[in-house]
């Protein structure tokens, strides 16, 4: 059985992308296949290749045919690069471990300018709507937004203290008369004083007929 590494359309139309894959040579385009190894979009720039090396390098070697499109983007991935390297192992010029060295560094460099050329696709990009549409407006900084002068709370505050006079209140001297006049009425106890005192001098004042008349018999006696 032929077997092929082809190209199996999806996408929408005008829009397509398309499943690296392998299948039988005599299926249809868009049949059944034995097995899927990446896909391929060439919509974007530069173009979007996601595949398995490992394993297209395994069909590679097991026979099957990839089309012009599907060797290119082989080559394009370093699977033909490998291809190249296993066979000078197979005839003793290197070691393995010295092609998977030298593969390795091949895939890092490559992978560096696919790099470079995405953020030279970007600047160009840019560049372009810079020439159409004039210098891009940088839009204001949220940060601008979330500081209102408005919303501080002095105004709060203000309030607050224009309530402080309504606290304090002038009933509290209406309170001392009350607070007097208990003290006038108990005035009278000041005036029980004198009778008191009246009666204590006036103890005396009877207790000396008494004494007059002890001391007239004690002068009779005496006599």
């Amino acid at each position: 059985m032929a077997v092929k590494m082809r190209l199996q359309r999806k996408g929408r139309k005008q829009a397509p992308f398309y499943h690296i894959v392998v299948a039988d040579s005599r299926s249809p385009r868009d049949g059944k296949y034995i097995e899927r190894l990446g896909s391929y979009n060439p919509m974007t720039k530069p173009a979007t290749i996601d595949i398995d090396r490992e394993l297209a390098f395994s069909w590679l070697m097991k026979g099957a045919e990839p089309t012009d499109t599907v060797r290119a983007i082989l080559r394009f991935k370093g699977v033909l690069v490998k291809k190249h390297l296993m066979r000078g192992v197979a005839k003793g010029a290197f070691t393995q471990e010295e092609a998977d060295k030298r593969w390795q560094a091949w895939i890092d460099a490559k992978e560096t300018r696919i790099s470079e050329r995405r953020e030279g696709a970007k600047a160009e990009k840019v560049a372009k709507h810079k020439s159409i549409h004039g210098e891009a407006k940088v839009k204001p900084a949220p940060v601008v937004e979330e500081v209102p002068v408005e919303e501080a709370p002095v105004v709060e505050e203000t309030t607050a203290t224009e309530e402080v006079p309504a606290v304090v209140e002038t009933p509290v001297a209406e309170e001392a008369p009350a607070a007097e006049t208990p003290a006038t009425e108990e005035s009278p106890a000041t005036e029980e004083a004198p009778v008191a005192e009246a009666s204590v001098e006036e103890i005396p004042a009877e207790e000396t007929p008494a004494e007059e008349n002890k001391e007239a018999p004690a002068d009779d006696q005496n006599a």
